[in-house]
């Protein structure tokens, strides 16, 4: 599937009519998308609201045990939505971990990054940890869309193509969407994102994959832990 970049659409976004009919909602909720959120992630809000109106009303009105169910929503809900500030490793080369997680495979692919062979990560993401998913690398966002429909049929899927100043191209993509709900960036065609920086809420999805360069310097291995936004996943080639 491939996207057409619109005015109010996002580079995750499945369908140009989706982007449009949430416009709105999503300006109002970008003050709270930028590098000083909060600890909930802004999507998370309008949840832990309800959760929280249905304690004070169970306490109220009903029996105890409803209270105690309804707080347990919302410490769940606190889990879920949880978007803590991360310490971005001082490396203008590296390529940072999107998602919090454990590595579950590092290998080669014959098509990707757009031109060929490229290494492949990919990420079992932790349904409890940070609920946005970070910039890999500091970068252009670039629509998958303007270039030949060969070099992205690897991409079929909700992709995040990021270009850095100096050519190195970094694809972010996700698979196994939990109720059908896809990532969503708030992150649009053409805007510059810096390493680390919040980029898409995850929504619950179960694995991120990012394609580097075939130069790159890959430091991970399978099974390890990473931290979003902290941990280095490799070294792309250019100095």
């Amino acid at each position: 599937m491939h996207f057409r970049y619109l005015e109010h659409q996002n580079a995750l976004t499945r369908t140009p009519k989706q982007g449009i009919v949430a416009g709105r909602y999503w300006q109002q909720v970008r003050a709270l998308q930028g590098r000083r959120n909060p600890f909930i992630a802004g999507e998370g809000v309008p949840f832990l609201l309800a959760a929280a109106v249905a304690f004070v009303v169970a306490l109220r009105f009903l029996d105890v045990s409803f209270a105690v169910a309804a707080g347990l929503l919302f410490f769940v809900l606190v889990l879920i939505f949880r978007d803590p500030r991360r310490d971005i490793p001082a490396s203008p080369l590296g390529v940072v971990s999107p998602v919090d997680g454990h590595i579950i495979s590092v290998d080669l692919v014959d098509k990707g990054v757009l031109h060929g062979e490229a290494h492949r990560v990919q990420i079992r993401i932790d349904s409890f940890g940070t609920y946005t998913a970070r910039a890999p690398i500091e970068g252009k966002i670039k629509n998958l869309a303007s270039v030949n429909g060969g070099q992205v049929s690897d991409y079929s899927t909700n992709a995040l193509w990021i270009q850095t100043d100096e050519g190195d191209d970094v694809v972010l993509q996700f698979h196994g969407y939990r109720f059908g709900l896809a990532p969503r960036s708030f992150a649009r065609y053409g805007e510059r994102v810096g390493q680390g920086q919040r980029c898409a809420y995850l929504r619950l999805t179960r694995v991120a994959e990012l394609h580097l360069p075939i130069g790159s310097n890959i430091l991970v291995k399978s099974g390890q832990v990473v931290v979003a936004g902290t941990d280095l996943i490799g070294k792309v080639p250019h100095p």
